[in-house]
């Protein structure tokens, strides 16, 4: 039974990623109550997963995968289709987009390369996360409450300036922790290379 019940926090980040469907359909249906009670629903979710993973040592390498996958996802479509509807600058969606591919691919690079991928989110990079949220709830809610709208440009510039910190960040993260690995690896072929048989 514990075995099943480790698989829990996946099921719910599984859930979240489902979830991704009906926020884009409720966005192209022009229903913005019905967006951010979803959006809601997910970000409830999102901390369910996380607590119950630490709470009860119910962590998962799959878990350790899918949680930034399912974040992106969500976040990477709600970008896209809030583009094609005109209310985001393409430019800040195609920002928000390389800087994601960059980091998968980056992870996804390390992992095969190098091994297990152990960089953990750093403070600029949860920022990131943050004002994209406020920036999409604050553009979702301003077809409700139109003074919201004086608050879309600053929200969106922070976005794009962490989008762009963050991914150099990410990037030289991979990049030093890429170095040191090269290092020990030529440290022990040359130490072992000197031992006798």
């Amino acid at each position: 039974m514990s075995r099943w019940l480790r698989q829990l926090p996946n099921l719910i980040t599984a859930i979240r990623m489902l979830l991704t469907v009906p926020i884009a359909v409720a966005l192209l249906r022009h229903q913005p109550v019905t967006t951010l009670w979803l959006f809601a629903v997910a970000g409830a979710s999102d901390g369910l997963d996380g607590f119950l993973a630490r709470r009860f040592g119910w962590r998962t390498e799959i878990g350790g995968i899918l949680d930034p996958v399912a974040d992106k996802l969500m976040m990477a479509t709600v970008f896209v289709v809030l583009a094609l509807l005109g209310s985001v600058p393409l430019w800040l969606t195609t920002a928000v987009i390389v800087r994601d591919c960059v980091i998968v691919l980056g992870a996804i690079s390390y992992r095969v390369l190098i091994g297990p991928v152990k960089a953990q989110p750093s403070i600029v990079s949860k920022l990131n996360t943050l004002c994209q949220v406020i920036f999409v709830l604050v553009v979702i809610a301003e077809q409700q409450f139109s003074w919201l709208h004086a608050w879309e440009l600053w929200l969106g510039a922070s976005v794009f300036v962490t989008v762009i910190v963050s991914g150099i960040d990410y990037v030289l993260v991979y990049g030093r922790q890429a170095a040191e690995q090269s290092r020990l690896r030529h440290r022990m072929a040359r130490d072992g290379g000197s031992n006798p048989a």
